[in-house]
């Protein structure tokens, strides 16, 4: 978890501005382009997911956007100013999956020596309410679980009262009601102004939670819009039915199969033409039970970000789409 503050956020010289906005950013490591002139601006009280494969540059972006790392070219500005001054002035925390914590002191314990850190801080028991560790504050670090250490990190992070949250796997270990709860939470501090900008693995959380999501690969923004835009954007359907015996070679066949996966007796064909993928199954297998449904958001991010999507280097087709909500 990094957090650093030194005024209370909230500010009135931040608002009507976007919560970020980064310019022809470039990172470079030797050879190795991480980040290759991204374009990106994210309005206050958004809710963001920041999506993309291992390597795709997401980390790095992140650590530019909170000053831990200069671009090799660009600008990136938060809330109005440099990232530096932001976090200086208490208007950004940030909630990272693996920020060590001090195991032998209790959770209450962790919050009030964090606090200590800060010229102004809303109270410990306002944030533990906020996590949802009220019931636990008495309880040493390492006694909790993984889900309620990261609960923990979230509470630590809100004492500044941040401006712009940002969230690296925030649900990591929590159980279904855990991550529902944390959801509801970040909700509701969304409809106050606080904006939120997270990375995850769970792309049903992007699908349900996120105002906007934005894809990346190979350093670059390949999708920008609404969970319906990006699911619209990975064209055809799937196919799904129960086919006793069936393997990719024996459905080698199927016309206008994208791809075709199985997974015991259940068959999952993806497809531009999805009706002559269902006939065909239905004349000429033994297939039964059939399901035809639109591509979800895994599809959708598997679609844009693989390297032979359109718009990978080498590939003209441009995906990049912008939403038009705030």
């Amino acid at each position: 978890m990094t957090t650093t503050a030194t005024t209370v956020g909230g500010s009135a010289d931040v608002l009507g501005g976007p919560a970020i906005k980064v310019t022809g950013l470039v990172k470079s490591f030797g050879t190795v382009h991480a980040v290759r002139g991204l374009d990106l601006e994210i309005q206050q009280g958004e809710i963001v997911a920041f999506l993309g494969p291992n390597g795709a540059g997401k980390t790095t972006t992140i650590d530019m956007i909170l000053g831990l790392s200069e671009p090799t070219s660009g600008s990136v500005d938060v809330l109005g100013q440099s990232p530096r001054s932001a976090i200086s002035h208490g208007l950004v925390a940030a909630v990272m999956q693996t920020a060590g914590l001090l195991k032998d002191i209790s959770v209450r314990e962790t919050l009030e020596l964090t606090g200590s850190l800060f010229v102004h801080t809303v109270s410990v028991d306002s944030v533990m309410r906020r996590a949802g560790i009220t019931d636990i504050g008495d309880r040493r670090v390492d006694k909790c679980s993984g889900g309620q250490q990261q609960r923990l990190r979230f509470a630590m992070a809100l004492l500044s009262d941040p401006e712009l949250l940002i969230l690296d796997e925030p649900t990591t270990g929590m159980d279904v009601t855990g991550r529902r709860d944390f959801w509801a939470a970040i909700r509701q501090d969304a409809t106050r102004g606080r904006t939120i900008l997270f990375a995850t693995h769970y792309l049903e959380e992007a699908d349900e939670y996120a105002d906007r999501i934005i894809l990346v690969r190979q350093g670059q923004i390949v999708a920008d819009g609404t969970a319906a835009q990006i699911k619209s954007m990975a064209a055809g359907r799937t196919v799904r039915a129960t086919l006793a015996g069936a393997s990719a070679e024996s459905l080698a066949g199927v016309p206008s199969a994208e791809s075709i996966e199985v997974r015991g007796d259940t068959v999952r064909i993806h497809s531009g033409d999805s009706d002559a993928v269902a006939r065909y199954l239905l004349t000429q297998t033994e297939a039964h039970d059939l399901e035809i449904e639109a591509r979800g958001i895994e599809d959708a991010f598997i679609a844009l970000t693989s390297d032979d999507s359109p718009g990978a280097p080498g590939n003209e087709t441009n995906t990049h789409t912008t939403s038009k909500e705030s």
